[in-house]
C-alpha cells in the first residue's frame, strides 16, 4: 500500500466505494465525476492501473478491482473511515465536516498509526455515516440494508447508513433527526411529485426521492 501514490489510492478507493452499496461497478464517466477529473484523464489512469494489475476494465464496460486492487482499496478505506470516526468522537467534528479532512489525512498516516487509532476507538465497525469499517483482515461487516426510497407505505426501518456525498444534506438530516439508529416509518409515497413522507420520532418529514436515496435502512421482519 505504501508504494502506491495518493492518486492511485484514490482511484482504487472510489472504484470500491462506487459498488459498495450498488451491484454495478462505475464506468469511466461515472468515475471521472466522482474524482472531479476529465474523462480522458481518468481513461488514461484506468488503463495504467489495469496494466499494473490493480483494475479490470472491459472496453465500454464497468470498472472493477483485481484481488490486489481490492486489498489496496480496503486498506485506504479503513484509514479514511477510522479517521472520520476519530474526528467526530474525539475532536468534535460534525458528520458533515469530516470527509474532506479524512481525504487529506488518509495519505499522511502510517499503517501503525491506523492500528493504534483503531484500538483507541475500540475497533468500531462503522464510521459516523454508517459505512462499514473494513477489518484489518479485509472483511467488511456490511449490514443488510436497503434505500429508504425503496420502502412501501407503512414499512418501518432503522437508519443504518447515510451517504456523505452532500454535506448540506447531512446537516439537514441532523436537523430533522434522520441520523444513525433512528427509527423511521414511511407515511406516504407521492410518486407523481417525487416525494416520500416519513415519520422520524414524532415528526413527519417530507423528502425528495434524491434525499431518500441517500439513506439506507434495515427493515423489520
Amino acid at each position: 500500500m505504501t508504494t502506491l501514490t495518493p492518486a492511485t489510492q484514490d482511484y482504487l478507493k472510489v472504484v470500491w466505494a462506487a459498488r459498495e452499496w450498488d451491484d454495478d461497478g462505475p464506468t469511466t464517466t461515472a468515475l471521472a465525476a466522482r474524482l472531479g477529473l476529465s474523462v480522458s484523464s481518468v481513461s488514461d489512469g484506468v488503463k495504467r492501473l489495469t496494466a499494473q494489475g490493480l483494475l479490470e476494465h472491459a472496453p465500454y464496460g464497468s470498472i472493477g478491482l483485481t484481488d490486489e486492487g481490492r486489498d489496496a482499496a480496503l486498506a485506504v478505506v479503513r484509514k479514511h473511515r477510522l479517521i472520520e470516526t476519530f474526528l467526530v468522537e474525539y475532536l468534535g467534528y460534525g458528520w458533515d465536516e469530516v470527509h474532506d479532512e479524512a481525504e487529506v489525512l488518509e495519505h499522511a498516516v502510517s499503517d501503525e498509526f491506523v492500528e493504534r487509532l483503531a484500538a483507541r476507538l475500540g475497533h468500531p465497525e462503522r464510521d459516523p455515516h454508517g459505512d462499514p469499517i473494513p477489518a484489518r483482515d479485509g472483511t467488511v461487516p456490511r449490514p443488510a440494508a436497503v434505500r429508504l426510497s425503496a420502502l412501501a407505505e407503512g414499512a418501518r426501518g432503522v437508519v443504518a447508513r447515510v451517504s456523505d456525498a452532500e454535506p448540506a444534506l447531512l446537516r439537514y438530516f441532523a436537523q430533522v433527526g434522520l441520523v444513525l439508529d433512528a427509527p423511521v416509518r414511511v407515511l406516504a409515497r407521492r410518486e407523481l411529485v417525487g416525494t416520500v413522507e416519513v415519520e422520524v420520532g414524532e415528526a413527519a418529514v417530507s423528502l425528495g426521492l434524491a434525499a431518500a436515496d441517500a439513506v439506507w435502512v434495515t427493515t423489520e421482519g
